[in-house]
């Protein structure tokens, strides 16, 4: 999206006062989005975003500027302005600018730009028509349609530039059930790194059904128990739990600063054996997937955990340094105006080697969480505690009773410790991950698997 030439000069221009090395980050983001609440078509909205960074990086300090402006006149002011946290004479210049070939792509068969927003207006009114049509408990439906495409270029004074083109697609359907003064809600929302052909996969009907199913089934419920007990968790949420619990403290800003409970853990044996975690952005079309992160690194596969071993940390350029480990690639940023730090992209728990209805089967009482939602995770302790949006009890090794009000309660390590059934399936689940006001799209997976003991929150007396 830039010249070279005018790379080089800012560039040069922010390693005027002593800098080790800078960075140019542009970006050029197209989205469109729509939301249907209450019958409704709410927005309707065609964003155009564009503008630059420049980071100015000394050690572990680093100072940044940003402007909405691509010329010469305004990068060279945000050089000057990231520059002027440091006073010294130039230490290094610009070397020479190399392009970095992507290593991975994520095809993209139908540009999501070119939909008419009349089609768009249509999905949204065909999922609300089919999660209604579910159960006449269904009172209120929020559909959901999001598309992104964001360009991005990189340039780095230590000699590399990178250009990548992103393309995401997200249809999120949330639902809610009333019976008998019972309120039970529902979500579905696959999102994938590809264009509008995610909906030839994810139709409005199967999510709206999805979510639908979830709202009414709850209705039943009971109170859930409360104490210790076995927890299986369904495939795919426990690559939530695994992102929130464990991701977030094994990325390398809160290991640098000792706000981890994972600092100093590595090489050390946290799981069994039969457990293996990643974090891989190289996944074809993962929600959380590119070709370089936003600071030019190429995607990579970590091995966050192999046989239970805790094995790498997720890095930026700066923490990477700081720890004397490799870029893994983990630099990420919610837009131009932001720096970007280290963040997770697709966490995955890899598939074990159990059946999964065998694992039930061997659960005599325990708790089956279907899908959890939100949670509240400290990362210093690593203590969670996470609510189950659908959930049932298990009773002589059958999915039995439907149960609100659960809550999962521990912290990561003792439960990576706990896990004692890992299932050959695997799911993935798409969200936003938010960070110091940042949010990005992730990806978590995971098969089904069972927590021998773990504390269950809930108002319906002890387990």
């Amino acid at each position: 999206m830039l010249d070279d030439a005018v790379v080089r000069q800012v560039l040069a221009a922010a390693l005027a006062t002593g800098g080790e090395w800078a960075e140019v980050y542009v970006e050029d983001r197209l989205s469109h989005s729509i939301r249907l609440d209450d019958r409704k078509v709410e927005e309707l909205v065609t964003g155009r975003d564009r503008g630059a960074g420049v980071r100015v990086v000394r050690g572990t300090s680093s100072a940044y500027a940003y402007t909405n402006r691509l010329d010469l006149d305004a990068l060279a002011e945000a050089a000057r302005i990231a520059s002027a946290a440091l006073r010294e004479d130039r230490r290094v210049e610009v070397r020479d600018l190399r392009r970095r070939i992507p290593g991975v792509t994520h095809p993209v068969k139908t540009d999501p730009s070119a939909v008419e927003r009349t089609t768009l207006a249509e999905l949204v009114r065909r999922a609300d028509d089919e999660a209604r049509g579910y159960d006449p408990a269904v009172t209120q439906v929020t559909a959901g349609y999001g598309d992104v495409r964001q360009r991005v270029s990189i340039a780095n004074s230590e000699g590399f530039t990178t250009d990548e083109e992103r393309v995401r697609t997200r249809f999120t359907v949330q639902v809610v059930a009333v019976r008998d003064g019972v309120v039970q809600t529902g979500f579905d929302g696959p999102g994938r790194s590809m264009g509008f052909e995610l909906l030839e996969e994810f139709p409005p009907e199967l999510v709206a059904r999805r979510a639908a199913e979830r709202a009414v089934a709850m209705l039943a419920s009971q109170p859930a128990p409360a104490g210790q007990m076995p927890v299986v968790i369904a495939a795919g949420n426990g690559g939530v739990l695994f992102h929130e619990s464990s991701g977030h403290g094994m990325e390398a800003d809160l290991v640098a600063k000792e706000a981890s409970v994972y600092t100093g853990k590595q090489g050390k044996k946290i799981g069994v054996s039969a457990f293996n975690g990643v974090d891989d952005a190289t996944v074809e079309g993962g929600y959380g997937s590119f070709a370089f992160d936003d600071e030019g690194t190429p995607a990579q596969r970590t091995v966050m955990f192999e046989a239970g071993v805790c094995t790498s940390y997720l890095t930026d350029l700066i923490r990477a340094r700081q720890l004397g480990q490799p870029a893994s690639g983990n630099g990420r940023r919610q837009s131009y105006t932001d720096v970007p730090i280290p963040r997770m992209t697709n966490t995955y728990v890899l598939a074990g080697t159990d059946d999964p209805e065998e694992i039930i089967r061997q659960t005599k009482r325990g708790l089956y969480a279907k899908s959890l939602g939100g949670g509240q995770v400290n990362p210093v302790t690593g203590e969670f505690v996470f609510g189950v949006v659908e959930g049932y009890l298990i009773e002589d090794g059958q999915v039995a009773t439907p149960v609100r009000g659960a809550n999962l309660v521990g912290d990561g390590p003792s439960v990576i410790a706990a896990i004692d059934a890992l299932g050959d399936d695997f799911s993935v689940k798409e969200g936003v991950c938010g960070k110091e006001g940042q949010g990005v799209p992730v990806g978590n997976g995971a098969p089904t698997l069972r927590i021998a003991q773990m504390t269950v929150g809930g108002t319906g007396g002890s387990a």
